[in-house]
């Protein structure tokens, strides 16, 4: 395991800690994350009244130069990054239209493989002179090497910079206010006026931090790009700033013990991934990996263009549309608590999935499950209930459908749901 550079930073509170992957080929080593600080609810709680630091070992970053990067980038990802006069709709999908990716922009898409199936996730962050993209730490340095070997004579380079770009966030209401406290604008929007999808360029103890507006909890989500030999001194000024900073000073005592100015903590993945499902935000390598196809992941209309040119998988994504749809897709599973069916019970990842009977009943259906769960919550939002993605068959995808989980050896009672996203803000 590959622990983070704040690692011994985190084990001075009451940091627990867990693998993120597990080694196999192909793949980068596994990050060691940190699970929670031993108050997840209060964890969480940060995350939706205040805010919350998050340490991100499990991301990786690649650097971006050259003056041909994003006509380079056009060609193979699934995005439009360079959107000619085309028609808005095409195969079938309604789609806006995109304007061009530029400085101080982000975009999201897949990389694929010539079988048309995701070698890695991407955000592209485009600034000035480099773009910066964040992908999956398992995939970051495949991804860089495999981009680099369509490379003929564009003036275009690929770096796997993970090992020097660290990665922590701000998420929660009062992220913005935090950040703007303790940093000083360097480059791109003012923090007051950056949208989701928009980066800027600041400066934190005179560092220079890229800042990727990203609301993946469905609250303000900053996501910083740090040097990592930097990276404590701007994790603890962090700290500092929404800390009292008085109390911290007298002895070696946990940053989650006293009040916060602005509802700062120390947050784990726990908190952190009860909020994103809520959010209806899934993870590669998690809800969907490297044996799916854009169509099964949930998210294909936010990753795929379907009227731009050629790009490495595109016959395949394009018969795929023609087909009507995959073979399986992720969707959101809401378990049914007002059944004895289904009281308590939160499926767990792997769990299988079965069509439920015509009576309603937990007895187990006849045949092979149609499904398995990816990940799984209970929803503070949502009364406690039980949430979760799973990939499941098609034909049993459409919205009210009732599905059977088998958890802890019962069978309870769920209800596919018409979107991804449990809990909309506001």
């Amino acid at each position: 395991m590959i622990p983070s550079p704040l690692h011994n930073v985190l084990q001075q509170t009451d940091a627990s800690f867990l693998p993120y992957g597990a080694a196999r080929a192909g793949y980068s080593t596994p990050a060691l994350v940190a699970e929670t600080f031993g108050e997840p609810q209060a964890e969480y709680a940060a995350i939706r009244k205040g805010c919350a630091l998050i340490d991100l070992p499990h991301r990786a970053v690649i650097r971006v130069t050259g003056a041909d990067r994003i006509d380079f980038l056009n060609r193979m990802v699934t995005a439009e990054l360079r959107p000619a006069a085309r028609p808005s709709k095409a195969a079938g999908v309604e789609q806006a239209p995109q304007p061009p990716l530029t400085a101080f922009h982000c975009r999201r898409s897949f990389w694929l493989n010539r079988k048309g199936r995701i070698d890695a996730d991407l955000r592209l962050v485009e600034l000035p002179d480099e773009m910066l993209i964040d992908t999956d730490v398992l995939v970051g340095s495949a991804a860089a090497a495999s981009l680099t070997s369509f490379v003929f004579s564009e003036d275009v380079a690929f770096t796997d910079a993970t090992q020097r770009m660290h990665r922590i966030a701000l998420h929660g209401p009062q992220a913005l206010e935090l950040l703007g406290k303790v940093s000083q604008h360097v480059a791109g929007p003012h923090l007051a006026e950056l949208q989701p999808d928009q980066a800027a360029i600041v400066a934190i103890a005179g560092r220079r931090i890229v800042v990727d507006r990203q609301d993946s909890t469905g609250e303000f989500g900053l996501e910083l790009f740090v040097d990592a030999e930097h990276i404590t001194d701007v994790f603890e000024c962090l700290l500092d700033a929404g800390h009292d900073v008085a109390q911290r000073a007298g002895g070696r005592t946990g940053p989650n013990m006293h009040a916060k100015a602005f509802g700062l903590r120390l947050a784990g993945w726990a908190a952190y991934n009860t909020a994103r499902i809520e959010n209806g935000w899934p993870l590669f390598n998690i809800d969907f990996g490297t044996d799916s196809l854009p169509a099964e992941t949930g998210v294909l209309t936010d990753r795929v263009s379907f009227t731009k040119g050629c790009y490495l998988g595109q016959e395949v994504v394009a018969r795929m549309q023609a087909l009507g749809h995959p073979k399986k897709q992720l969707v959101a599973l809401r378990v049914a608590t007002g059944t004895a069916a289904g009281a308590g019970a939160q499926p767990v990842t792997g769990s299988a999935v079965y069509p439920a009977d015509e009576a309603g009943t937990t007895t187990p259906p006849p045949g092979q499950p149609i499904g398995a769960v990816t990940s799984s919550t209970r929803s503070p939002m949502l009364g406690d209930a039980p949430i979760c993605f799973a990939q499941v068959k098609y034909e049993h995808t459409t919205p009210g459908t009732r599905l059977s989980l088998s958890t802890d050896g019962e069978r309870t009672d769920a209800v596919v749901q018409p979107r991804l996203r449990f809990w909309p803000r506001g």
